[in-house]
């Protein structure tokens, strides 16, 4: 297990998905923090110039990139540093497996598996930034977590501020916790204009600076779903407890309501960096630079109920949490392939959630008892998610296509599993 607070040298941390926004965002605070920080292991998926540059920058001891093509060009850009470079998912397993007291787990989608079970089954502590991971298996990583005495460190902004609450609070006296959510580009559009709505539009977040994945998944509130799968693990929470209100400052990062009456929230400007700054310190706090919050010039803040029929993503999420089996795998596996194909511009924006649902309707019923379940069904789903994408590619668009059905079948007979 590793030694958490250990003061007598720099922590060592190794950041899985370095060029990423998660993992870009790490740099800068470990650049600003040289004596505190040692940056030992980094890894990117194709970004190979990126990831050369950083691994020089730091003079990490190990640099790791996922696509395997790419591993002689790394090899050659990184020549005479003595820095060990390997590719492939092995190689990315390596790199979460090399010591280190913090692994930042900042890879996007469930390709961030494999490399933070790895990270969690020697006993680190992750900061937590993938969670996809939890969603498409959550009770597998959750029990790992506890056979190896890992500790898992929420970055989600929304995370990060329930885990600051209920640090010195017993969670026993929690009655809720309320997710807040900007409610992204889309916040005030209909769903006539939703169906139109370019790439362009769809990644312009207007709060958060993001990667084009997370920022459709903000656009769909898809992002705010897979939040409620993940606060369920991370919290120990069944679902009705866990509410969402949309909150368009993005001040008000999460808020805890307990059993007398008295509601705690964690504040603070928008900015990722007071939540990794948070996970890398853990458990005390370090100095960061930046814009404070300053309440007499910030004015009204403003809190509203999500619109179920415009943002039907937060009802699949919930439908998905409570089918249990693998209905959360099939979720998320058939999002990662529908916000790739918007990315693409080969569907429309409400077209995503109408093919998430139409794979839970037919995957979502299988029994999840380990990894291998759980890769099997991502490929199922992944490949069920494919031959929706083309049965609507080239099509007109289908305004209000997931609205149109109640609640399909499956979510009334696989729930009660």
């Amino acid at each position: 297990m590793v030694d958490r607070v250990r003061t007598d040298r720099p922590r060592r941390v190794s950041i899985l998905g370095a060029t990423g926004s998660i993992g870009q965002t790490t740099l800068g605070l470990l650049a600003e923090n040289p004596a505190g920080f040692e940056l030992v292991a980094v890894t990117a998926h194709r970004n190979v110039a990126r990831l050369a540059e950083i691994a020089r920058q730091f003079r990490v001891q190990f640099a790791a990139i996922g696509d395997e093509t790419l591993l002689p060009e790394l090899r050659s850009l990184l020549t005479g540093t003595g820095i060990v470079c390997g590719g492939g998912l092995s190689a990315l397993s390596e790199a979460a497996a090399y010591p280190s007291d913090l692994v930042m787990a900042a890879m996007v989608g469930a390709s961030g598996l494999v490399p933070t079970l790895t990270a969690i089954r020697r006993g680190a502590m992750v900061g937590f930034a993938n969670k996809e991971v939890l969603v498409c298996a959550g009770h597998l990583v959750m029990a790992e977590a506890a056979k190896y005495g890992a500790k898992l460190l929420p970055v989600d902004s929304e995370h990060n501020a329930i885990f600051q609450v209920i640090q010195t609070n017993p969670t026993s006296a929690i009655e809720r916790i309320i997710l807040t959510a900007s409610g992204g580009p889309f916040l005030g559009w209909s769903l006539e204009e939703m169906a139109r709505a370019t790439r362009a539009q769809a990644v312009r977040h207007p709060i958060w600076s993001m990667g084009d994945k997370i920022s459709i998944d903000s656009a769909t509130m898809m992002n705010k779903g897979l939040e409620i799968i993940e606060a369920h693990h991370l919290f120990a929470l069944p679902e009705p407890q866990i509410e969402v209100v949309i909150h368009p400052q993005s001040v008000v990062h999460s808020l805890v309501a307990y059993c007398d009456g008295s509601v705690l929230a964690e504040l603070g400007t928008p900015d990722m960096r007071t939540p990794i700054a948070y996970a890398l310190a853990w458990p005390k706090r370090m100095a960061k630079g930046g814009k404070r919050l300053d309440l007499s010039r910030l004015g009204n803040l403003s809190f509203a109920p999500p619109d179920p029929v415009r943002f039907p993503a937060l009802r699949l999420a919930r439908a998905a949490l409570a089918a249990g089996n693998g209905a959360a795998t099939v979720l998320n596996a058939a999002n990662e392939v529908a916000v790739a194909a918007f990315l693409k511009e080969a569907i429309g924006f409400n077209q995503i959630c109408a093919i998430v649902e139409e794979c839970l309707a037919g995957l979502s019923n299988q029994t999840i008892t380990s990894l291998d379940d759980v890769f099997a069904l991502d490929r199922e789903a992944r490949h069920r998610a494919e031959a929706e994408v083309k049965h609507w590619t080239g099509r007109a668009s289908i305004l209000g296509a997931v609205t149109e059905r109640s609640q399909a079948p499956w979510l009334q007979t696989t729930a009660l599993n």
